[in-house]
């Protein structure tokens, strides 16, 4: 596969565009200029990207579930019951496993399966099996704005078949639904599908449609130090903007002390506006999103929505453009439809009582920014260096070499030789660096920092602080301190 950062040319892209549609029989429900007609007479209010750049303008955090059901009448109750009751600002449809991993003659099974046993037997919404007219029904079910949510390293027949049946965002990126979500695909498979994906979106773009596109954040949603996440977002949108997307949503997944998540956003969103201009990306809708804690919840409810809202805290004191909601059920499995809504009523009650408010600057606030960004620089500047200047090719080269190295990816294709730890006062600090390569003063300050929280445990700097960690929250602890 020639890999380059360079975007597509149209003949490529439409040459690859058949084998895409051809794959499975609802890609030829596709019609791109009745789509993008379609698309044109979407109202502001539905259209996700336009409705983002809004919030943003007003100063507002929105709020957005995740929920999806196999069949399409249910899933339409179900997100009309998160936008009715629940009050949800966004709508997702978060696909299901099969369609993630496109076996769509499976996914065909689950949905006869369900339709046989009257509930839903697969865990999400099979968009692609259901094609331009099923996702067509859903849209015009509902008030607010879809996206398309899902984890899936070969997205582009889910993103035709979604953005036709009128879904205005979609979800992913070659290294966020990838390394944290498959075990066996080449870096360079999924960086080139996910081009398509940015490419597709280029051309809405260039027919004067506005198509939202969100790299996910948290990635393995376990102790990943910010600026790995901000890294990740920075070549996700620089790979998104090449190929020509104008609005973009990049993310991060809570991580539980606050001044470091709220560091950790405004890292995220200056630092990506400025590689997005160093580059020539001037014209860039940026918004960001914070997804509230992505690991292990406390079976208890009330322990629950206590840590859903401390995420709301954090995501408005940031100026989050949107926060991903959770819900008091995340120990049990798929929520109830009641639990969804709860989780984002709680959610808009703490966005609202802090609307209008920020986390006051202060010197250890950015202390920790640039730190952040300090990391995120290491990072970047060698992966272009093992690119010969080709973002493309420098990310792959780039998780081949463990310059980039995300904690506990399942992925082949990740070194998964870094360690993450927390340090004394809850901030995510790297215990292995492996091959990431950070300057000598960031190292100290990683170590320093451990080291406080290590002396103050009495115990050594070791492998059972991450351990310890990993499990902390779910019992009601931010950092894992030893059992006494």
């Amino acid at each position: 596969m020639d890999l380059s950062f360079k975007k597509w040319s149209e003949e490529d892209f439409f040459k690859e565009r058949e084998e895409v549609l051809a794959s499975w029989p609802t890609g030829k429900e596709v019609d791109l200029q009745e789509a993008v007609d379609f698309l044109k007479s979407i109202p502001d209010e539905k259209n996700f990207g336009k409705k983002l750049v809004k919030a943003k303008e007003e100063g507002i955090t929105t709020a957005q579930p995740r929920a999806g059901v196999a069949l399409i009448n249910e899933h339409i109750e179900l997100l009309q019951y998160l936008q009715n009751e629940g009050g949800a600002d966004f709508l997702p449809s978060t696909i299901d496993a099969y369609t993630r991993q496109n076996r769509y003659e499976e996914g065909e099974r689950g949905i006869e399966q369900s339709k046989a046993a009257g509930r839903s037997l697969l865990n999400g919404f099979p968009a692609v099996n259901h094609g331009v007219k099923g996702c067509r029904q859903v849209y015009e079910a509902v008030d607010l704005p879809l996206q398309l949510r899902h984890g899936t390293p070969d997205s582009r027949l889910l993103a035709e078949v979604g953005h036709a049946g009128g879904y205005t965002s979609n979800e992913g990126g070659a290294i966020s639904y990838n390394i944290p979500y498959a075990k066996m695909v080449p870096m360079e498979k999924s960086v080139h599908d996910w081009q398509y994906c940015d490419r597709l979106v280029g051309f809405y773009e260039e027919q004067g449609v506005t198509i939202n596109r969100e790299p996910f954040g948290p990635l393995t949603g376990t102790l990943c130090p910010p600026s790995t996440a901000v890294a990740v977002a920075i070549l996700e949108a620089l790979l998104a903007a090449e190929q020509g997307v104008k609005n973009i949503t990049v993310g991060y997944g809570q991580c539980g002390n606050l001044i470091q998540d709220v560091a950790a956003v405004r890292a995220l969103e200056e630092q990506t506006t400025e590689y997005l201009e160093e580059y020539g990306y001037n014209d860039i809708d940026l918004t960001t999103v914070f997804h509230q804690w992505m690991g292990g919840f406390p079976e208890d409810e009330a322990k629950a929505f206590g840590l859903i809202s401390l995420g709301s805290v954090a995501a408005a004191l940031a100026g989050a453009t949107k926060v991903i909601v959770k819900t008091p059920h995340e120990a049990f499995g798929i929520p109830t439809k009641e639990a969804n809504a709860d989780g984002i009523k709680a959610t808009k009650m703490v966005l609202n009582l802090l609307e209008g408010q920020r986390y006051a600057e202060n010197d250890q606030l950015r202390d920790e920014i640039n730190l952040i960004k300090a990391e995120v620089k290491c990072m970047l500047d060698e992966t272009l260096k093992l690119g010969n200047g080709d973002w493309a090719v420098g990310t792959v080269k780039a998780f081949e070499t463990g310059v980039i190295d995300i904690p506990f990816g399942p992925s082949i294709y990740n070194a998964g030789k870094m360690l993450p730890a927390r340090d004394n006062k809850g901030r995510i600090r790297y215990l292995e660096f492996g091959n990431i390569p950070f300057t000598k003063e960031i190292k100290d300050l990683n170590r320093e920092a451990l080291q406080e929280r290590a002396d103050f445990e009495g115990r050594d700097i070791e492998f059972q602080l991450t351990i310890d960690d990993i499990f902390a929250v779910s019992r009601g602890r931010l950092v894992g301190r030893p059992q006494k």
